[in-house]
């Protein structure tokens, strides 16, 4: 398998096609792919989608291997951008997902491989998927835990908090909720449904941190209830408003290395994805 790494701090599986690319000063991505390939090769494109014009890059990409007389192509997109715009919540909004979704399976890949997508809708949308759970990812991150119970954010992520728990050998749930204002998206009514927590180390569990506001509100509330230690696991960290804020509530934060290059410190540790957690 030869695989053409379009972010070139991505490389999941190593060594990466040649390949030269700019942007034109009109704002046009540009490829060259800079190797003789055979057509009857297989190759398997890894990138990182944080803005269109990532996308775009992977469009040129497709249609250069293509018109080199490449017929088999795979995708690994870890981070599938616009998953939490799932569904349409007021008039006026795009069901963004989709889109990005239909423009993807154009391009007839014969393989496409996400990890831990934000909810069913994605996997749903595209053609050839091959959805990677976090449950690898997860275990890695607390190979040297031994007491723990597990922590579902809210509504959305309790199917998959269960499913990882039997991945774990069965570890307890805690169930949590949240309110949310549709027209702002402001967050507000954190819940713990338990008591009293035993001074156990809790692991939050979640696909995307963005600001990171589900977890300040969390860890406020899981405190109050008499937690002990408390981890953050991100399947995909954007991190827009820094670690600062989460490092003060944290004892310990984990991500991969999804969406972004994060410098790890103290408290925070970034997981590089590779073949153990991605296949």
């Amino acid at each position: 398998m030869l695989y053409l790494n379009l972010d070139k701090k991505f490389q999941p599986f190593g060594k990466s096609i040649k390949f030269e690319n700019f942007v034109f000063n009109g704002g046009e991505p540009h490829i060259k792919i800079l190797e003789n390939l055979e057509g009857g090769k297989q190759i398997t494109i890894t990138t990182r989608i944080q803005h269109f014009n990532d996308l775009g890059l992977l469009l040129i990409a497709v249609d250069a291997l293509k018109r080199m007389g490449i017929q088999y192509l795979n995708l690994v997109l870890p981070y599938f951008p616009a998953a939490r715009q799932d569904r349409v919540m007021v008039v006026g909004e795009s069901l963004s997902v989709k889109v990005y979704a239909d423009i993807i399976n154009a391009q007839n890949f014969q393989k496409i491989t996400v990890f831990d997508p934000h909810s069913e809708v994605t996997p749903a949308l595209l053609n050839n998927v091959q959805v990677v759970s976090n449950h690898a990812f997860v275990s890695q991150c607390l190979q040297h835990e031994k007491d723990y119970i597990l922590v579902s954010p809210d509504g959305g992520a309790l199917k998959k908090v269960y499913a990882l728990s039997q991945y774990l050998g069965g570890k307890t749930v805690v169930e949590c909720s949240k309110k949310r204002n549709v027209q702002t998206g402001e967050l507000s009514g954190f819940t713990v449904y338990e008591e009293d927590l035993k001074n156990q180390t809790c692991v939050i569990v979640d696909d995307i941190c963005d600001g990171g506001g589900t977890f300040l509100g969390l860890a406020t509330e899981l405190k109050k209830k008499n937690c002990g230690r408390l981890i953050l696991i991100i399947s995909h960290g954007i991190f827009s408003k820094g670690l600062v804020d989460l490092m003060t509530s944290f004892d310990k934060i984990y991500s991969s290395n999804s969406f972004k290059e994060v410098d790890d410190n103290k408290i925070f540790t970034q997981i590089k994805l590779n073949k153990n957690t991605l296949l």
